[in-house]
């Protein structure tokens, strides 16, 4: 996002990479659920703040040069998501950045946040249909994990690896990363970019 200055986080959660982008001018997060919001400007992730939920929020067309939602949308019902990505798709200037699970996989409540349960899934072929053209595999293969049941956004790295021993698998899981990158479909996640 080196050609991008302004940017909104949808869904920004408590820890949002964003934080590790040095070159951007204004950053607004976005984020319905109180105690993320508050660990979020604690740390001072964001310039802005709004606590808000997506179908709550409106802007102008063409109001950031880009906007990234970030392991979010598998939370929203099918329908509801192709209606935020339209939104998404407005309000940016030159991309749309979403990353999701490839495919659906399930998740419960976490951090006591109900709006963490997992209700629907992206794949490479419903993301390329929706003008996501550059897609890229992240979190190595996608046969390695098991359904994320964990009780807080801080557990352990390696949570939801489906072998043991976890640290192990979580390790080969790393190192097909080189090759998920590149072969998406293969991945546990998906990282998607639609220009405009």
């Amino acid at each position: 996002m080196v050609d991008c200055k302004t940017v909104l986080d949808i869904g920004c959660g408590p820890d949002s990479p964003i934080q590790y982008c040095e070159h951007l001018d204004n950053t607004l997060g976005v984020e319905p659920f109180q105690p993320y919001l508050e660990q979020s400007k604690q740390k001072k992730i964001h310039t802005d703040y709004i606590n808000k939920s997506i179908d709550e929020l409106d802007f102008e067309e063409n109001s950031f040069d880009a906007v990234i939602m970030l392991e979010v949308i598998e939370h929203l019902k099918e329908q509801e998501g192709l209606n935020v990505l339209k939104k998404l798709e407005k309000w940016a200037k030159k991309k749309v950045v979403v990353s999701t699970p490839n495919g659906f996989f399930p998740q419960k409540m976490v951090d006591n946040n109900p709006m963490q349960v997992h209700l629907s899934g992206w794949d490479v072929e419903k993301m390329e249909s929706l003008g996501f053209l550059k897609i890229f595999g992240l979190a190595g293969l996608k046969h390695l994990r098991a359904e994320i049941d964990h009780d807080s956004m801080d557990a352990e790295l390696f949570i939801s690896m489906k072998y043991k021993p976890k640290f192990f698998w979580f390790m080969i899981a790393t190192l097909s990363q080189m090759l998920t990158y590149h072969f998406p479909s293969m991945a546990f996640g998906l990282f998607c970019v639609k220009m405009k």
